[in-house]
């Protein structure tokens, strides 16, 4: 196959804006990845150099092979390439789906830092692991022994999936205790279904059960069952709850209807097309039809949010955000793809107030410009007097981000050590806080960050809990001999 053949299959995104624009302007709202044949997936892995130093496998959080099964691939050896990826990645369909490999593996890629376009990892990983869930090539989790101890888990994210799976494979009794109905947590309410399809994350956890994990839904800790009452019941604790507590924007008209924070307007959504009834959507009060929207904030959440308006039938959407397009801390790829679906991005623009008489009508901005680095190594912006417009919003979407519960007042157990963010406080190297036996992984404990950081913090967690345990059993037997 020639280099021009296998260049075709480069996923579309690596195309300019400007021309995808004129001859490939996206109508039918699909998301970003080639849905692969086994013949294209292969020329796509072979583009893979084998190069000396693998910066995709560094830039990934799991630190995935992806050399290997990339090469794997390109030879056919898909069970091959399906077993060296599941082997550090307990979710490689939903990673193949939502990882912004623009930031990660693929814009690290030697091929993309030499011009030639990266090779396209995700779409690639994608295929495999759903070829091998076709193929029956996923087995069922079978411990080779059963061990006497019990885990508890707290939350059924993917911080907790992932925690839950390894712990599973050692042979632990393993429960998992979610507030929600379903189990994802943020897979399932949080990531629209173009991005994430919530059978995807069924098939996962149907696995899970299979496995012999037990999970208990809309189960409240602190109130369903006492934080103490886990810890009596089980040998180890892991807090892996994820952070949900929207960010606020504390401007004038801010108490207006149809200023919403993002999650709920991205749960309701979800919950709509889990078939849900859901009368804040059906009253229109988080739905976009027909509206004019206003999204605030730059993030992959306000991403999914714009996107999301403009699937449901948005009149128009607008994205603002205070910085410009370099600094934003969303992925590029989706802008780029929010653009051809008809979103219009303003930048280095800030809200300065809501305005409407009950209801909001518009949103009030000011330009803003760029100044001297933050303590992050950020431009910090500023704003410019006398550059103040107005937006038309029926409907305006905070997307600032999400800060933690007061987990200690939430669970009832004061102890809890926590840092001045909210954040759970934990030993770096054990994962465990200043209580026994009770460890925290994920957004939790690092704020909040991308779903392949909490896969990776929960199977880090697994890891540090089984040492814990063993520890604990060797006390055990030396104090009886």
């Amino acid at each position: 196959m020639t280099t021009d053949q296998m260049l075709k299959f480069v996923t579309r995104q690596q195309r300019t804006p400007t021309k995808r624009a004129a001859d490939d302007r996206r109508t039918d709202f699909g998301e970003i990845y080639e849905e692969y044949k086994p013949a294209e997936a292969s020329a796509q892995a072979g583009r893979c150099s084998q190069c000396g130093v693998p910066f995709c496998q560094i830039h990934c959080p799991l630190h995935n092979n992806i050399p290997d099964w990339l090469m794997l691939t390109a030879e056919g050896r898909l069970e091959e390439a399906y077993e060296v990826s599941s082997g550090t990645n307990t979710f490689p369909e939903v990673c193949g789906r939502i990882c912004p490999q623009d930031r990660l593996c693929e814009g690290n890629c030697v091929i993309e830092q030499s011009g030639h376009g990266t090779v396209t990892i995700g779409s690639v990983e994608k295929y495999v692991t759903d070829t091998a869930w076709e193929e029956g090539w996923v087995k069922p989790i079978r411990p080779k022994r059963q061990r006497p101890e019990s885990i508890g888990i707290i939350g059924a994210g993917p911080g907790g999936l992932a925690a839950a799976e390894k712990l599973r494979r050692r042979g632990y009794e393993v429960h998992v205790y979610d507030r929600y109905d379903r189990i994802g947590g943020l897979l399932v309410y949080g990531i629209p279904n173009f991005k994430l399809e919530k059978e995807i994350v069924q098939r996962r956890a149907d696995w899970l059960i299979d496995g012999g994990i037990e999970f208990h839904l809309n189960c409240r800790i602190g109130e369903d069952v006492t934080f103490a009452e886990l810890r009596e019941k089980h040998d180890a604790v892991l807090i892996a709850t994820g952070v949900y507590k929207a960010r606020d924007l504390a401007v004038p008209g801010r108490g207006l209807e149809n200023v919403i924070p993002a999650m709920s307007y991205l749960t309701a959504s979800n919950r709509v097309g889990l078939g849900d009834e859901v009368a804040e959507f059906d009253d229109g009060s988080l739905n976009a039809s027909g509206k004019n929207v206003v999204v605030i904030g730059g993030g992959d959440t306000a991403m999914d949010c714009v996107r999301t308006a403009i699937r449901q039938g948005a009149k128009s959407v607008k994205c603002l955000y205070r910085r410009d397009r370099i600094n934003m801390p969303g992925s590029q790829r989706e802008v780029q793809n929010a653009e051809e679906e008809g979103v219009q991005f303003v930048w280095l623009t800030a809200p300065e107030a809501f305005v409407g008489d009950d209801k909001v009508t518009g949103v009030r901005s000011v330009q803003m410009r760029l100044g001297r680095p933050d303590a992050t190594g950020r431009r910090s912006p500023k704003p410019i007097e006398g550059s103040s417009e107005l937006h038309d919003a029926d409907l305006a979407i905070l997307a600032l981000g999400f800060d933690p519960e007061d987990l200690p007042g939430m669970f009832g157990d004061p102890d809890l050590p926590v840092t001045r963010w909210g954040t759970v406080r934990v030993d770096h190297r054990s994962k465990m806080t200043a209580l026994d036996g009770v460890f925290a992984a994920g957004d939790i404990v690092r704020g909040a960050s991308l779903v392949v950081w909490a896969i990776r913090d929960g199977r880090d967690a697994a890891d540090n809990i089984h040492e814990y345990i063993q520890a604990r059993a060797s006390e055990s037997a030396a104090a009886a001999e």
